[in-house]
């Protein structure tokens, strides 16, 4: 099933599928280690409008909403 990024809980795990985005965001996601295929854990999703923070490749990554909900994830149903 897929969900985007900013729809998964906390402890939430899964592959990543895809990005909604223009080339350039998606050379920036790839940039910082986050590419499809990837598994990720939802580490924290921050209160009032802040940062969601993953787990990629054993280190935390920090997102912004506005590029969490254009990552889209494919979580274990």
């Amino acid at each position: 099933m897929e969900k985007t990024l900013l729809e998964l809980e906390p402890g939430m795990q899964g592959a990543i599928a895809r990005f909604i985005g223009n080339p350039g965001f998606i050379r920036k996601l790839r940039t910082i280690g986050i590419r499809e295929g990837k598994n990720l854990t939802v580490v924290t999703r921050h209160p009032l409008g802040g940062p969601v923070v993953i787990e990629v490749d054993g280190r935390e990554v920090t997102l912004g909403r506005g590029m969490a909900v254009r990552v889209v994830v494919d979580v274990a149903a």
